[in-house]
């Protein structure tokens, strides 16, 4: 067999399905992490019982990729990218142990967060901005490691050592939570606004 017929079959052997094999955990993490937001949802509203209601949380479901959670005038949006993905040659991932004994475990899936207006999506202000909370990257063996906005004890010195769980997705979604609530907008200056579309 020519040497390329081999290498071709050799990729498709091997980093084509662990590549696979990184999405469909990735997906699973993804799933999970939909039923502890319905779960971190319910939980808080319980809570709140007595509040106004219009700061209770609504989770919802919007497809095989994308949820979101309604926290008082904030939705958060948690998008499960489709593809794997490779980190470049100076990113902090290939100092770790665990890639030390098997570059493959870089290759990891991605679950971003991002931090919208609620009224964005009410009044389809498609302008609108959304800022990235965070970014959990999960590899074929559910080992990850968290970037992002005041996620502490996720960081990528933590690579390879844990699993991601339920436990560790609620610290994602609460420190989600808790960075949307402490994220106010600011008046923009005059200036930047003197001057508006009739769109």
């Amino acid at each position: 067999m020519p040497t390329t017929q081999n290498n071709i079959l050799a990729m498709l052997q091997h980093k084509a399905v662990m590549k696979q094999h990184v999405f469909d955990v990735t997906q699973s993490t993804f799933n999970e992490l939909k039923s502890v937001l319905a779960e971190v949802a319910e939980t808080y509203n319980q809570l709140l019982h007595d509040s106004d209601p219009r700061v209770r949380l609504e989770y919802h479901d919007r497809g095989e990729f994308v949820a979101m959670l309604k926290v008082a005038g904030d939705m958060l949006v948690f998008y499960m990218h489709s593809n794997t993905f490779e980190f470049d040659r100076d990113h902090k991932i290939w100092q770790q142990p665990v890639v030390q004994e098997d570059v493959l475990n870089t290759y990891s899936g991605q679950i971003n967060v991002f931090n919208f207006l609620d009224d964005s999506f009410r009044y389809n202000r498609e302008e609108d901005l959304g800022y990235l909370v965070a970014r959990l990257f999960v590899n074929r063996n559910g080992h990850y490691f968290v970037e992002g906005k005041r996620q502490r004890g996720m960081s990528i010195t933590q690579f390879g050592k844990s699993v991601l769980d339920r436990a560790a997705l609620r610290k994602v979604v609460d420190a989600a939570i808790n960075y949307a609530l402490q994220f106010d907008l600011l008046v923009q200056p005059y200036d930047d606004v003197k001057i508006i579309s009739l769109a």
